[in-house]
């Protein structure tokens, strides 16, 4: 929630803007795996990962002037074993560099999930069904 009203708090015109920020992470055995540091932090944490299941949180906040909604949304992934070799080749195209956890599931990370259970969006980085209801609550648009 943060994020978002400093945002809005910046933003001189913001009477009747809507503003969300969300951040996600990876849970593995009750540790949170952020964003890694660099290559090797990244390679770990695959390594961690592989042939385990993990959980996916998003937490997201919508905020309209004085009113918001914040709500935390939770995915299982399961990924399968992945070797040494596999983990050091998606590590060298920099893509589990920027991302919680280490790996995209919407690009080259997705070939280590075998299933999930819940949102596929919410392991994206945004919950996006919660956030259109959200932002509908709030005044925004209905898709």
């Amino acid at each position: 929630m943060g994020k978002a009203q400093a945002v809005l708090r910046s933003d001189p015109q913001s009477e009747g803007s809507l503003y969300i920020a969300a951040d996600t992470v990876v849970v593995l055995g009750g540790t949170i795996l952020g964003k890694p540091g660099g290559p090797d932090e990244a390679a770990a944490m695959l390594a961690g990962l592989s042939g385990r299941a993990h959980q996916v949180t998003t937490g997201f906040c919508v905020l309209n002037g004085d009113l918001s909604h914040v709500q935390t949304v939770t995915t299982g992934v399961w990924f399968r074993a992945i070797t040494g070799d596999v983990i050091a080749r998606y590590v060298a195209t920099g893509e589990p560099l920027d991302k919680a956890g280490s790996y995209g599931i919407q690009a080259g990370g997705g070939a280590f999930v075998e299933r999930i259970s819940g949102s596929y969006s919410n392991v994206v980085g945004l919950p996006l069904v919660e956030t259109l209801a959200a932002l509908a609550t709030l005044g925004g648009p209905e898709l």
